[in-house]
């Protein structure tokens, strides 16, 4: 089973939906950095892990280019050969891009979360979501659609 590394969004964004159990019966575990945790701010639950990273050099220089979660966790995705990393902010997915980490959006969860039979619509997630301040373009809102089938 692979890995899941979780950054801030993704929690929030879930937490705020009421649908944080959605990320455990999609993933089964989660691990996040104690940098997560803290901008987080909430007790997490019990199937979320907190690891601390290692590299701490490399999350230093990370740190100038992105936020203390984004860039803990591609830290913690290089240490933890063959995770994969959920991310959304822009800058912090090219560089997890660029150093060939595999990543997957808040939204990217939802087509994995329909594929298992835990959310029915895909076009129903987005319409929740929207009335949160999670942002989503209309190119992306469309390709999720087509992606699910359900144009």
């Amino acid at each position: 089973m692979t890995t899941v590394i979780s950054d801030t969004s993704c929690l929030i964004l879930y937490d705020k939906l009421g649908m944080l159990e959605l990320l455990q019966r999609t993933f089964s575990s989660l691990i996040v950095t104690e940098q997560v945790a803290a901008e987080y701010g909430e007790e997490m639950p019990n199937w979320i892990e907190i690891i601390k990273i290692k590299n701490q050099g490399g999350y230093l220089e990370l740190r100038k280019l992105l936020g203390k979660g984004e860039a803990s966790s591609i830290i913690l995705a290089e240490e933890l050969t063959g995770s994969l990393l959920i991310i959304d902010e822009k800058r912090g997915r090219k560089i997890a891009k660029e150093k060939k980490l595999d990543i997957i959006g808040s939204l990217g969860i939802l087509l994995k979360a329909k594929e298992k039979g835990e959310i029915n619509s895909i076009r129903e997630m987005i319409t929740t979501i929207e009335k949160t301040d999670f942002r989503i373009s209309k190119t992306i809102k469309q390709q999720l659609i087509k992606l699910s089938g359900e144009e």
